[in-house]
This record gives structure tokens, C-alpha cells and sequence, in this order.
């Protein structure tokens, strides 16, 4: 019998009653990425369109930094937006009463689990991670928090030794673990295999944190919920350390999409806000930036462009509109006479005759290869008043 994937994901979370929360982390493991700084007046910012967006908690930096760092966190928590507000830190008392002094309702709590990393990055033992976790999740607890214990380096750790390290963490009365894949080596069919045995052997929230070192940090983060997961970690973008995090938009168009989850987040701000972004990391918005690239809705091709102007899901899943940009017919090298009269009636106001966008599709795809481009509306305009004064 065939599966019918998306119906067992929507049946699942109708039957469970769950909700998957979304935590974006720009403003912490975003701002970590490799030559980006984010000013104070530009964290806060992206901070309020998180929370125009919908997004259920902002990490929103690290406490025990101080100065700076520490000012613009209480700044965010002073703004008294509806998104929880989170703080990182080490497993360490100190950070976390750093944290309490900025106001944050949510503490993460971060130490690795992985062997490698145990012996290479803390020189210690598992039994030591252990309680060093312990000591300070039950440190938060006392103090009201929100906690969730960040299984560092997750997807390489030892499954046994994860599990233990996921029932102490629940012992000590943690809401939560974020599951890890620090360098990405994670694949989807994985991913569902660790999520459901942690889901099964521990019965903790799980909260997917992802990274993209070989591509996969949105597929993985997808899987993870469809294994049960019911937090996702993203940043706007997908900025990150390396290759950086799951995307934002792309997780959430994704399980909306792909998942056919029941989702309310303000989506039309996605271009805006990938935009003021992109200027505060210094980091371009590709033209191909799946879900918010300005390519995403252009058509170009012949057979492209007239199925779309015949009926726009022939060739896009949902309208431009819903993430806030605009369907673009482009003429160029492959296009169509189709194309060109739609071009020329919606935006310019002229009727073209099929004899008249036959010979400018001629001319404009000379020019798009001379030019190895497609052609702006002036370059358009420019043919098409030569060919009217030839005529």
C-alpha cells in the first residue's frame, strides 16, 4: 500500500494536539557567523520583526559577554514583546545569574555530549558533563526559567550516552533538549531514526538545531519534525557559523508546504526582513535564495511564463505575495511571445499583435545574448520604439 506522507503528518499533530514552536537564534548563533556584527540598534530591531513575524522565542544573545552584549539583551526584554525571550549560556551558575540579571524568561543551557568533544574541547568525562548540566539546570529551575539544555554536537554523540544525558536533563526538571548537528553531518533518514528513539526512550520536547555544512540543515530540521520534534531553532537568512542554520522562511514555508501544518506566522514580512538582514550581516541575499530570492517568482522561459500567466501554480507552489514579493514575467533569451504581450499590456499599456511580439521576441533575444542577460523594461521600450519607427 502506498504511504501518503503528507497525510500522516497532519493526521499525527491533529491527533497529538501538537504545535511546533518556532526559536530563531539570529541574534546569537546568526551574529556568530564569521565576520558579521550586528549594532545594538540593529539587534533590537531584528528583534521586533521576530515578533511581528510570530516567532515563539528569540535567542537573543549571550548574558555573560557583558557590556554591550548584555545592554541590548535587557533592551529586548524591556520591549515587552509576546515572542519568550531566551538567553545562552555554559552550563555554568555564573552565566545563568548573568542571565537572570537581564530579565529573560528562557535560559539555554549548552555543554557537548559527543565524545570528541568531551575529551578533545572539555577534557573531561561524561560523568562530568552529567552533573555539570544538572547542577545548573536545577540552578535555573529554582529561579522560575525556561530551560533548554543544549545537547552540543548531538548527531555525533553516542546514542546510550545522549539518552542518559536527555534523562537527566528531564530529571532535573528541564522543559526541554535541543538536539545539535553542530557540523551538519546529519542526513534526513537519520535524523528521523535519533529523533524518534530519543522521543520514545526520554518523552522530552525535542528542538531541532541544525546545520547546513553539507546542505541539509532545512531538509534535517523537516525530518525532525516529522519524527516528533516540536521546536525548531532557524535564523533569518540562514546565517550561521560555516554554512550556517536552517532558514527561517524555508522551515516555516516548509512545514506549512511541504507538511500541510495549520500555521499562523505574518509571512509577507519574509523579503523585508531577509533584506534589512542581509544589510545588517553584510552578507548579499542571493538572487536564487529559495523562498525570498527575487528570482523565486521571475519566469523567464517560453513554456514557463505561459503557464504561469495561464494559471500561476503551474510553476509556483504559492503566490509572491504570501512572502512578500512580486511576480516578475523577465524577456530574455528563452522567452515567449506570450510573455511579451502580457509584458507589454500589464506594465506598459500597449497591445502587441502576434506578428508585432513575434519580431521584438526576435530582437530582444538577439540583444538578451549579446548582452548574456535578460533586458530591463528601457531596453525593451527601446526595441520596440526602433521597431515602430522601421515599421
Amino acid at each position: 500500500m502506498e504511504m501518503n506522507v503528507d497525510g500522516i503528518a497532519k493526521d499525527w499533530f491533529k491527533e497529538k494536539g501538537a504545535q511546533v514552536y518556532i526559536v530563531d537564534t539570529t541574534l546569537r548563533d546568526g551574529e556568530q557567523t564569521a565576520g558579521v556584527v550586528f549594532t545594538n540598534q540593529e539587534k533590537v530591531q531584528i528583534a521586533r520583526y521576530l515578533d511581528q513575524i510570530g516567532v515563539d522565542q528569540i535567542e537573543a544573545g549571550i548574558p555573560v559577554m557583558g557590556g554591550f552584549e548584555k545592554d541590548c539583551i535587557k533592551e529586548i526584554v524591556s520591549l515587552g514583546l509576546k515572542s519568550s525571550i531566551m538567553a545562552w549560556n555554559r552550563a555554568v551558575i555564573a552565566d545563568i545569574k548573568q542571565s537572570l540579571s537581564c530579565g529573560v524568561d528562557a535560559v539555554a543551557i549548552s555543554i557537548s555530549t559527543s565524545d570528541i568533544h568531551i575529551e578533545h574541547k572539555l577534557q573531561t568525562t561524561r560523568q562530568d558533563v552529567l552533573n555539570r548540566m544538572g547542577d545548573a539546570v536545577k540552578f535555573a529551575k529554582d529561579n522560575q526559567l525556561y530551560v533548554s539544555v543544549n545537547a552540543e554536537d548531538a548527531s555525533r554523540s553516542d546514542i546510550e550516552f545522549l539518552t542518559e544525558f536527555a534523562l537527566t536533563a528531564k530529571h532535573a526538571g528541564a522543559n526541554r533538549l535541543r538536539f545539535c548537528d553542530t557540523v551538519g553531518t546529519l542526513d534526513p533518514l537519520k535524523t528521523y531514526r535519533y529523533i524518534s528513539t530519543l522521543i520514545s526512550a526520554v518523552g522530552l520536547d525535542i528542538e531541532m538545531h541544525t546545520h547546513n555544512d553539507f546542505g541539509m540543515a532545512t531538509a534535517n530540521a523537516l525530518a525532525g519534525v516529522y519524527a516528533g520534534a516540536n521546536h525548531v531553532g532557524v535564523t533569518i537568512n540562514g546565517l550561521g557559523e560555516r554554512a550556517g542554520n536552517a532558514c527561517l522562511q524555508e522551515v516555516i514555508m516548509g512545514m506549512k508546504y511541504l507538511m500541510n501544518l495549520d500555521l499562523s506566522y505574518n509571512t509577507p514580512l519574509f523579503r523585508e526582513v531577509a533584506e534589512y538582514v542581509a544589510q545588517a550581516s553584510g552578507r548579499d541575499l542571493p538572487v536564487s535564495k529559495p523562498i525570498v530570492g527575487s528570482n523565486i517568482f521571475a519566469h523567464e522561459s517560453g513554456i514557463h511564463g505561459d503557464g504561469v500567466l495561464k494559471n500561476p501554480l503551474t510553476y509556483e507552489v504559492f503566490s509572491p505575495e504570501e512572502v512578500g514579493l512580486e511576480r516578475q514575467i523577465v524577456i530574455g533569451k528563452h522567452s515567449g511571445s506570450a510573455a511579451v504581450c502580457s509584458k507589454f499590456t500589464r506594465e506598459y499599456g500597449i497591445e502587441l499583435g502576434e506578428e508585432e511580439a513575434q519580431d521584438i521576441l526576435a530582437r530582444a533575444r538577439l540583444m538578451s545574448i549579446d548582452k548574456k542577460r535578460s533586458l530591463f523594461d528601457k531596453e525593451l521600450m527601446y526595441i520596440y520604439e526602433e521597431y515602430i519607427k522601421e515599421k
